[in-house]
């Protein structure tokens, strides 16, 4: 059944890979995020496949933006089904480098954020009496590396809100928490700090593709309406 899957954070690693893996499963994809330019590249790649996708300007800091996101979906198209809390930042570092100015970017996109989501979107699918939430979390969630104490934080938030959806939203609506591991992204790129970018690129010289997790999204969304495939936390094979 083809569905409409609204992805934030949609114009690079995951959220890029996830658009076009759910595109080529037959669903409409809306794709989110800042950059327009790249949202429109994408979904050229979408309909240059036989796919069909949507862009919207999104920033998941702003509650109006992410409303405004959410009710033009389903304006256009009469309904959503999925939506896919993919937008995250992860400029790592050491407590003692006190970089507070990048702990407050996490803060806000990484939790609040995803509170943007669930409050524009719940109303939707409580209303259908369907729908699905897939949040996009990280093998940080479960455990905390240095230079990853504020990250792991903002993660294991997610985590739990997303925990916390689930155990109190009616079975109609399923509720997903996709927690990667080391994974091809631009995640890095955000990073400032000297010493943590030298220890991270070493660190991530054996990763994953994006895609890896555009699959586990993808299974996820897939199953019987009776079926809630709670968690997946998928890393590289070497990753301990």
């Amino acid at each position: 059944m083809s569905k409409v899957a609204l992805i934030t954070g949609a114009s690079s690693g995951i959220g890029h890979a996830t658009a076009l893996r759910l595109a080529r499963d037959g669903h409409h994809v809306v794709l989110g995020a800042r950059r327009t330019d790249r949202l429109a590249a994408l979904a050229g790649m979408v309909r240059d496949a036989g796919g069909t996708a949507d862009t919207h300007h999104l920033d998941v800091t702003d509650a109006k933006n992410v409303a405004d996101f959410v009710d033009t979906a389903v304006d256009r198209h009469g309904r959503i089904d999925v939506l896919v809390n993919n937008a995250g930042i992860g400029p790592l570092s050491r407590l003692d480098s006190l970089l507070t100015g990048e702990w407050n970017q996490m803060i806000d996109v990484n939790i609040r954020g995803l509170l943007n989501g669930i409050a524009a979107a719940l109303p939707h699918f409580q209303r259908l009496g369907s729908g699905h939430f897939v949040t996009v979390a990280s093998v940080g969630a479960h455990e905390v590396m240095p230079t990853s104490a504020v990250y792991s934080g903002t993660k294991y938030a997610a985590w739990a809100i997303t925990e916390g959806l689930r155990v109190e939203l009616d079975p109609s609506i399923r509720v997903t928490t996709i927690s990667p591991g080391i994974v091809e992204s631009e995640i890095a790129g955000s990073i400032t700090d000297p010493d943590t970018k030298e220890l991270i690129r070493s660190f991530r010289e054996k990763l994953i593709p994006a895609d890896a997790i555009a699959a586990a999204i993808s299974y996820a969304i897939g199953q019987p309406s009776d079926v809630d495939v709670n968690e997946i936390v998928i890393r590289p094979a070497t990753q301990r």
